[in-house]
């Protein structure tokens, strides 16, 4: 197939990506800051990273040979986002754009990178398209609107940028979240006994498997370009829109023995959206979800239970992103800036 560089390799997604790529014929080379190196889950094989480098530190040396690039690589989340709102855009907004305008400097055919369903903010209305205005309300949010902005500018006729927008990621992986709302439920059903809704859970939720959006990206890699080029697509199910009460209650039907609980001031939760995903079934028709929730749900369950999930690991830094980066701070292990620091020879 050619070569494609994976930033963000050894993340949640990266993990379940690089093995599907290889199986594909591609030639995947991972590019990570490794900041969860070593948040390994018990019984899933761990791909290595062959390009250890904070995505502000790649240049045009990185970037020659490729054919492509998927670009993963960012702070994954609102509560990361909100840690440091400058920090979140110059990693997940000018790093970004610089990285695609050196891919396209280099010769790299195609690009395509990871954006977000959040970028709609809140909407009460009928599922939302890619031609509806966008809302972002956090400054992960942001960061993923205006990369779009920035990177469908450098579009030409030798190279296709294409847009994903995910929907809520779930599913187990070598490197495991729990701050992702399937995954966190089921872990607290599996560690407490307890569903745990922190909102009142009306808000709703588009979901997809980690599975399955690693293949939308493997079919945005390989689609035509006269296909994809330039075009932002949601990735998700039409299916899998579920309010966060609806995801308890089919946990609690995996799981019968735990019990579904609210909190008693839950906080306000406006990040809630329907999501329309024909677009990506019609320009990119070889990409066929296959993953249910109910399935996902039963996975993550077996997964929890194979790799002994402790209550202890569930409440920990090793699988919950704002809560390692904060202990990779505390620690020294990275400065200020969020930058490695170096080990003393």
């Amino acid at each position: 197939m050619g070569r494609v560089l994976v930033t963000g390799s050894a993340g949640f997604i990266g993990q379940v990506l690089m093995p599907l790529l290889a199986e594909r014929g591609w030639d995947a080379v991972g590019l990570d800051a490794d900041y969860y190196d070593g948040c390994d889950l018990a019984g899933f094989s761990v791909t290595p990273t062959a390009i250890r480098k904070d995505i502000r530190e790649v240049g045009p040396a990185d970037l020659a040979s490729f054919d492509a690039v998927i670009h993963l690589a960012g702070l994954s989340n609102d509560p990361v986002g909100d840690l440091d709102r400058e920090l979140t855009l110059d990693i997940n907004l000018k790093a970004s754009v610089r990285l695609a305008e050196m891919a396209r400097a280099a010769g790299v055919k195609r690009f395509v990178f990871s954006s977000s369903c959040s970028v709609y903010g809140a909407r009460s209305s009928a599922p939302v398209t890619e031609d509806d205005p966008l809302e972002p309300l956090t400054a992960y949010a942001v960061s993923k609107v205006a990369t779009e902005q920035e990177v469908s500018k450098l579009a030409t006729a030798d190279f296709c940028p294409v847009f994903l927008r995910n929907a809520t990621v779930y599913g187990a992986s070598a490197r495991l979240r729990l701050d992702l709302v399937v995954n966190n439920l089921v872990g607290w059903a599996h560690t407490s006994g307890a569903i745990r809704i922190t909102s009142d859970g009306s808000p709703w939720r588009p979901l997809i498997h980690v599975a399955d959006v690693s293949a939308a990206f493997a079919a945005a890699l390989e689609a035509p370009a006269e296909r994809v080029s330039n075009q932002s697509m949601n990735i998700g199910t039409d299916e899998q829109n579920y309010t966060v009460r609806q995801i308890a209650e089919m946990v609690h039907e995996a799981m019968p023995e735990a019990t579904i609980t609210f909190s008693d001031n839950p906080p306000a939760d406006n990040r809630s959206y329907r999501v329309d995903f024909s677009k990506a079934r019609r320009l990119m028709p070889e990409f066929k979800p296959s993953w249910s929730l109910a399935a996902g749900i039963v996975q993550l369950r077996d997964a929890y239970l194979g790799s002994g999930l402790s209550q202890a690991e569930f409440d920990g830094d090793r699988y919950t992103r704002l809560k390692r980066i904060q202990s990779l701070l505390a620690s020294g292990d990275l400065d200020s800036q969020l930058r490695r620091v170096p080990v003393p020879a």
